[in-house]
């Protein structure tokens, strides 16, 4: 079993004065002390520092409340989700299920260990009511890889209470920020560790980016990996059953075998047509749990128009129960594709296209005499494709069946007859809604 809480936190650099006189922050009753606890965490990631990279975070932590495995994903600058498993001397398996996408097949090491003194107070508000958490951190770490060394240093951490208003925070940053205390110019512990003992030369290396893009190739690239990219980090949401994370991967998968087929002359599709297929069945299996929420929807709606004296029996229930059932049905199949080897591949696959792309001779032209090209050509169809369904007869079904050609006729790459168009440039399209 995991647990899961959203972490809203901010650090501070410290002299090793501890921490200031926080009783004049507004809100605060009193500062609680809650004693020293010894912690001893240690860091795991694969050798070319993977998670790392994605601000991700892997620890095996003893010592303190929460001893156990900790799994940290960034949502917002100072705010983390952070998945907890008991303590166990291998990874639980479903901590391992959410970093799939990034490890792949790669092992996982340890790379920093870190051993904290942490003197915790408690900020409370007039009715004992936890606002938030201050502590003040002697960390010592230890680099475990060869090339490794060790540091120290003491920082300052306000952790917001569960439910707390972030506004909150604020408020004590300005108190600190009077008496000289500073926000750390690292994002965590494990950063400045990698930074300190020996890994500033690769998370330097990982940080540079492509250059900006210049030729039609350039652009092209560089949306396909943007697509690549959302697909490997909305897998764990995905696994966490998020809000609209199904939703968002299937539009990245879409998006990308649009791009393929729309810039066929930019990429040869003789490469991007086997990916286009992959990803087309991934969509599929994203859209089991999708279509089941619709249909539910859907009947739901039509009981409540019918009428009392046409309904039998607990109807109402009967659907749920069937809802919950597959549902459920669904979401292990799910799971069970994410951990597929074809997935997998998958994932493989896309990082060699953007890696090594297949580009032909229009990537090296100019963006805009290649990029507009391609884009008036889809418009033609998705315009063809418009004007047909205009001309359908009212209702339901075939707004439904026309809607769904409609959006998706760059991925099927249908040629539909031309009909007359306006000259002029084209409006601005999104392909893969």
């Amino acid at each position: 079993m995991a647990d899961t809480k959203r972490e809203i936190e901010r650090k501070y650099e410290s002299d090793d004065s501890g921490l200031p006189d926080l009783t004049g922050v507004a809100g605060v009753a009193a500062v609680i002390d809650k004693g020293v606890a010894h912690l001893d965490a240690t860091y795991y990631d694969t050798p070319d520092e993977r998670l790392a990279a994605a601000s991700i975070t892997l620890r095996r932590r003893v010592g303190g409340v929460d001893a156990g495995w900790h799994l940290k994903f960034p949502v917002a600058p100072g705010v983390r989700d952070e998945i907890q498993a008991p303590l166990s001397d291998t990874l639980p398996r479903v901590l391992a299920g959410l970093i799939r996408s990034r490890v792949r097949e790669a092992e996982l090491l340890p790379v920093v260990r870190l051993l904290s003194e942490r003197d915790v107070r408690h900020l409370v508000d007039a009715e004992g009511v936890l606002l938030a958490e201050a502590s003040v951190d002697g960390v010592r770490a230890e680099r475990l890889t060869e090339s490794g060394g060790s540091a120290q240093w003491t920082e300052i951490e306000i952790e917001l209470a569960d439910g707390g208003d972030p506004v909150f925070l604020d408020k004590i940053e300005k108190r600190l920020r009077k008496t000289g205390v500073r926000p750390s110019t690292s994002a965590s512990k494990l950063a400045r560790a990698l930074a300190e003992t020996g890994g500033k030369k690769k998370r330097k290396k990982k940080a540079v980016e492509a250059a900006a893009p210049e030729t039609a190739g350039d652009h092209v690239l560089a949306y396909l990996r943007a697509q690549r990219d959302a697909i490997v980090e909305l897998d764990p949401a995905v696994r966490r059953d998020l809000y609209d994370s199904v939703h968002r991967m299937r539009v990245a998968t879409r998006r990308m075998r649009s791009a393929f087929l729309s810039y066929g002359k930019v990429l040869d599709r003789t490469v991007t047509d086997p990916i286009g297929a992959e990803l087309k069945w991934l969509a599929g299996e994203l859209g089991v749990d999708r279509d089941q929420e619709v249909l539910t929807e859907r009947l739901t709606a039509r009981l409540d128009e019918l009428p009392r004296t046409l309904l039998v029996g607990p109807v109402r229930t009967r659907l749920r129960t069937w809802s919950h059932a597959r549902s459920g049905g669904s979401r292990r199949r799910l799971i069970a594709v994410l951990d597929g080897k074809r997935y997998l591949d998958l994932l493989v696959a896309l990082d060699a296209l953007v890696a090594d792309p297949p580009v032909l001779k229009a990537a090296g032209g100019k963006p805009e005499k290649v990029l507009p090209k391609a884009v008036r050509k889809d418009f033609g169809k998705l315009a063809d494709l418009v004007e047909q369904a205009l001309e359908l007869p009212p209702g339901p079904a075939g707004t439904s069946r026309s809607t769904r050609r409609a959006r998706s006729a760059s991925a099927r790459g249908t040629r539909r007859r031309r009909r007359p168009r306006h000259s002029g440039s084209p409006p601005s399209i999104s392909y893969g809604r």
